[in-house]
C-alpha cells in the first residue's frame, strides 16, 4: 500500500500515529482486506477500503509454472510495467525477485529489461507492494533484488523496503541486492550499515568482453567495481556473491575459468554460475556439460562456484520477458 497515503489519511481523519502501525502489522502478516483488521474501528476499516487502496499496484497477469514458480506483471497508477517473481524450492524456502524500477536505463544485451524502454524507478511502496501481493497467499522467507531495473540506482527506496521486509518474515540477512556494478551505489550501501547481502553481475572475467555484454563496464570497469565490493566485504565480513550468465561460445572457456579465478579473492566471493534463460537476444545457453566443466575450473583454482537452479523457463521467466511483452499489451489496448 502506498504508506504516505496510508499516513496523510490517517492525519486527515485526526486518527493516531499507532493506526499505521496497526495497519503496516496487519498488511505484513499478508491480510488480503480492511476487515481481517481486527483491532481498528469498524468505521475506520470503511474509510481506509474508501481511500486507500491494499495495493499501489494492479496486477495485470499472473504466470504459473510447472515449478511452481510464480511470475506476476503489475502495473503502476501511471501505467508503468513491472515484475515481480515467487520461487519455491524443495527445502521450504519462498525466495522472491523484486524490481526496483520500471525497465533499465542500462542496456545488458542478453537482459530483456534492458530492450524495453525505461520508465522510472519505482517508490518504497511500489517495491513492498510486490512482495505483499505474494505474502498474501503464503509466508516469505528470502528476497533478492534481481528484477527489473538497478536496485543501486534507487538505492533509497530499496533500503526503505529491506527495512520493512522483515516484517514480512525476510531478514536482513536473506536479502540480496544486486548491481551490475554501479560503483557510487556499492560505496553508499556500504557507508549505510545495512546487513543486506550484496551481488554483483560480473559475466566476463575481462574488461573487453564485460564492455560489450554490459556496456557499463564502459563507465565503471572491473578495477573500479571490484574494489568497491572489497570494501563492502571487509566492512560486513560476509562474502559478494558473483553472478556469471553462461552463454555459449562467448564467456564459458576453460581459460576464461581460469581468468576468473585469478580475477576474484576466494576470501572475497563466491560464484553463482546462472544457466541462460533465454531472451531475444542473440545468445545460447552453455550446455549443462560446459556448466559443469566451468565450475569444475573454479574449483579446481580455489574459487567456491554453485549452479543457480534454473526456475520457470516455461512461463518467460527471464527478468524483463514479462513485462516486455505485457507492456506491448498494455500500449495496444489504449489505443
Amino acid at each position: 500500500m502506498d504508506l504516505e497515503l496510508l499516513e496523510a489519511t490517517l492525519a486527515n481523519h485526526g486518527e493516531p500515529a499507532y493506526r499505521a502501525r496497526q495497519v503496516w502489522a496487519w498488511a505484513a502478516r499478508g491480510a488480503r482486506t480492511y476487515d481481517e483488521m481486527t483491532d481498528l474501528p469498524a468505521a475506520l476499516r470503511t474509510t481506509l477500503a474508501k481511500e486507500v487502496p491494499l495495493s499501489s499496484l494492479q496486477l495485470m497477469h499472473e504466470a504459473k509454472a510447472r515449478d511452481r514458480t510464480i511470475k506476476a506483471l503489475f502495473e503502476t497508477k501511471d501505467g508503468k510495467a513491472l515484475e515481480a517473481v515467487l520461487m519455491r524450492y524443495r527445502d521450504g524456502r519462498n525466495s522472491l525477485c523484486l524490481s526496483s524500477q520500471s525497465g533499465c536505463p542500462l542496456t545488458c544485451t542478453f537482459c530483456a529489461t534492458g530492450a524495453m524502454r525505461f520508465g522510472r524507478n519505482l517508490t518504497t511502496s511500489e517495491i513492498l507492494d510486490q512482495a505483499l501481493h505474494f505474502r498474501r497467499s503464503q509466508p516469505v522467507d528470502h528476497a533478492v533484488f534481481m528484477g527489473m531495473g538497478e536496485p543501486m540506482m534507487n538505492l533509497d527506496a530499496v533500503l526503505g523496503a529491506c527495512e520493512r521486509l522483515p516484517d514480512l518474515g525476510i531478514t536482513s540477512r536473506r536479502t540480496a541486492i544486486s548491481t551490475v556494478g554501479w560503483v557510487p551505489g556499492i560505496e553508499r550501501l556500504t557507508e549505510s550499515g545495512s546487513r543486506v547481502r550484496l551481488a554483483l553481475s560480473l559475466h566476463a572475467p575481462e574488461d573487453a568482453l564485460r564492455s560489450q555484454l554490459m556496456p557499463v563496464n564502459d563507465r565503471y570497469p572491473l578495477e573500479d567495481v571490484l574494489a568497491a565490493c572489497l570494501a563492502w566485504h571487509e566492512s560486513r565480513r560476509m562474502p559478494v556473491f558473483v553472478e556469471y550468465l553462461m552463454l555459449a561460445g562467448v564467456n564459458d572457456r576453460y581459460e576464461q575459468a581460469v581468468a576468473l579465478a585469478d580475477l576474484l579473492d576466494p576470501r572475497a566471493f563466491k560464484v553463482n554460475l546462472i544457466p541462460y534463460n533465454p531472451t531475444d537476444a542473440p545468445y545460447v545457453g552453455s550446455s549443462r556439460g560446459a556448466v559443469d566443466a566451468f565450475r569444475a575450473s573454479l574449483e579446481e583454482h580455489g574459487l567456491r562456484a554453485t549452479v543457480r537452479l534454473t526456475r520457470g523457463r516455461d512461463i518467460d521467466a527471464a527478468c524483463g520477458q514479462l513485462a516486455a511483452s505485457g507492456s506491448t499489451k498494455l500500449q495496444a489496448s489504449r489505443m
